[in-house]
């Protein structure tokens, strides 16, 4: 495995010259030396040639790309280590076009890649736990209904309307992780389940002044009035999450400029991904979402449906 931090692209491409370079370093970031078949765990496996191996119990080949996103694919390993370089170190994310002139494959292909990686980046989240002092907010995502044409101006839209904006809701521990959901409303039966699954009992809360359903139950709720223009009182403020919102739409608004609600979860996983791994290095941020290929297959037919 790397035992050095990439300091330029340049580094990606000196570090893994060729398939096969790249074959054995996703070998050991994904198995480690014990070689483990993705059909069955218990299986005895024997080695075969093409870095191919053999599981016993269910008489199936197999090597590092099977059950992970690269499976099947038929763009080399080179091209996919760059795209997972590029797309974890841009702070505001890469363009699907921009990827393709990178690497030199199709926008559609690249923008096909881009959704796997990201199918990667929420495994994380999935089961985190957040304690101590704890940001709660939500956003909308969509774009602003003054700045449209006027026969694509949507009525009704102003304020926390869904119509034409998606609701993300988020929480973030100071000094620590962030989680950040795509939700259907911003109703206090929707929000309190994800709060509760996330933060641990007895953690400080710190919110706006929307409800949450009788957070004072399980915590210790101190809040923030921003409709008397109250943003912060001493250490009560929801700051650092809006912190996070404005990456986030920096990157919709500069590189995206388009997200469908479809697909809106994968984009705030990879945002997440990022500033969950603000304190890594390139190396290690890189080698962590290989490890998070395993059991992440994603189908075109899946992806468009």
């Amino acid at each position: 495995m790397i035992g050095k931090d990439f300091k330029s692209i340049i580094e990606i491409f000196t570090t893994f010259p060729t398939e096969q370079a790249c074959i054995e370093h996703l070998e050991k970031t994904i198995w480690d030396g014990n070689i483990v078949s993705p059909f069955d765990e218990t299986s005895k496996v024997y080695k075969c040639k093409n870095n191919r191996y053999w599981c016993v119990n269910t008489r199936k080949y197999f090597n590092a790309k099977t059950n992970t996103i690269f499976e099947n694919t038929k763009v080399p390993l080179v091209k996919w280590f760059v795209a997972i370089y590029l797309n974890a170190t841009h702070k505001k994310g890469i363009s699907s076009l921009q990827l393709s002139q990178y690497i030199d494959v199709t926008q559609k292909t690249a923008w096909f890649m881009l959704h796997r990686i990201r199918k990667c980046y929420g495994q994380p989240q999935e089961d985190a736990q957040l304690q101590g002092e704890v940001e709660i907010d939500e956003t909308f995502v969509g774009g602003k209904n003054k700045n449209r044409h006027w026969d694509k101006k949507v009525k009704n839209s102003q304020g926390r309307a869904f119509k034409d904006k998606t609701p993300v809701f988020g929480m973030l521990q100071r000094g620590g992780k962030v989680i950040a959901k795509v939700v259907s409303d911003t109703k206090a039966q929707t929000l309190r389940p994800i709060i509760d699954k996330h933060i641990v009992e007895e953690s400080t809360v710190y919110t706006d002044e929307w409800f949450y359903g009788n957070l004072h139950e399980k915590y210790t709720h101190k809040q923030v009035f921003h409709v008397a223009k109250v943003y912060a009182v001493g250490d009560v403020y929801t700051n650092t999450i809006e912190g996070f919102w404005s990456i986030l739409k920096r990157g919709y608004i500069g590189v995206y400029h388009y997200i469908s609600r479809k697909h809106l979860q994968r984009y705030v996983d990879e945002f997440c991904f990022r500033y969950n791994t603000r304190d890594y290095s390139q190396y290690q941020r890189f080698n962590l979402l290989l490890c998070n290929t395993k059991n992440r297959r994603l189908k075109y037919k899946d992806l468009i449906n």
